[in-house]
C-alpha cells in the first residue's frame, strides 16, 4: 500500500479486539470520548465497514445464514472491505495527525477465519502482506472474556447474526486464538480483562495507552453511569 503524504505529525492508530459480547463498542466510545476531552482529534470506526464500499462488504459478511460463505470466501471479502477502509478513511485521517479508533481489524481475521474456521495463518498473513504491506495498529487492545459471559451479554442486547450462532466450541477456539495473538505479538498487543464492569475496563484501557503510547488520559467524571454498548465491528 502506498504510504500517505503527511503534512504534519501522525496519528495514532489503536483497534479494540475481542470475541462476542467482550464490550468493544462500549470501550471504543469511551476512549474516544476521553481523547477528544484531551485535546486529540479521533476518529472511531469499525470493521468489517468504515468506508461506503466496505459497509456494502460488511452486509454481504453478516447477513444470511451460518454457512452462507466458507471461512476461505470470508477472509477474502474481509480483506478486500479492509484495504477500502485503511486507502479511503483509516490512512489519510492518520495522515492528517487525527487518531482513529477501530473496532476490529487484522486481527480478528486471524481469529475468526483462522482460529476459528480453520484457515491456514501463514494465508491469511500473506493475504494481508499483499493488500497492505506491514501496516498495522501502533497498539491493539484485546478484550479477553470467558465465551459463557461474552454469548450472554450478546445474547441480551439483540439478535444473534452469523457469527454469533456458530457452535460454542468455535468461540472457544475464537478466544484462544485471541489469547495466541495476544501472546504472539506483545509489543503491539495488551490483553485486557473484560469481565469487569466497563468503568474498571475503560481505566484499564487508559492505563494501557499510557505505558505503551505515552499519551496520559483521564476518564470521564461520569464514568459510574456507564453501561454496555451493543458491539458494532464483527470480523
Amino acid at each position: 500500500m502506498a504510504a500517505a503524504d503527511v503534512t504534519g505529525p501522525r496519528g495514532r492508530f489503536i483497534s479494540i479486539e475481542g470475541g462476542e459480547g467482550a464490550g468493544k463498542s462500549t470501550q471504543i466510545a469511551l476512549l474516544a470520548g476521553a481523547l477528544e476531552r484531551a485535546g486529540i482529534a479521533v476518529q472511531a470506526t469499525r470493521e468489517p465497514g468504515g468506508s461506503p464500499g466496505a459497509e456494502a462488504i460488511r452486509e454481504l459478511l453478516l447477513e444470511g445464514e451460518g454457512e452462507r460463505w466458507d471461512a476461505t470466501a470470508e477472509a477474502l471479502l474481509l480483506v478486500a472491505a479492509r484495504y477500502d477502509h485503511v486507502t479511503r478513511v483509516i490512512a489519510p485521517a492518520l495522515a492528517q495527525g487525527v487518531w482513529v479508533v477501530s473496532d476490529r481489524f487484522a486481527d480478528s481475521t486471524m481469529a475468526y477465519q483462522g482460529y476459528g474456521r480453520g484457515v491456514a495463518l501463514t494465508d491469511l498473513a500473506a493475504l494481508h502482506s499483499f493488500a497492505l504491506g506491514e501496516f498495522s495498529p501502533d497498539l491493539t487492545v484485546i478484550l479477553d472474556l470467558p465465551v459463557e459471559t461474552g454469548l450472554a451479554r450478546a445474547a441480551a442486547r439483540s439478535a444473534a447474526d452469523r457469527f454469533e450462532r456458530l457452535d460454542y466450541a468455535f468461540h472457544e477456539r475464537l478466544r484462544h486464538g485471541f489469547q495466541r495473538i495476544a501472546a504472539d505479538n506483545p509489543a503491539r498487543c495488551v490483553l485486557i480483562d473484560a469481565s469487569g464492569d466497563p468503568q474498571t475496563v475503560h481505566r484499564t484501557v487508559l492505563d494501557a495507552i499510557g505505558h505503551r503510547l505515552g499519551i496520559a488520559v483521564a476518564s470521564h467524571p461520569d464514568l459510574g453511569r456507564v453501561t454496555h454498548a451493543r458491539t458494532e465491528g464483527k470480523p
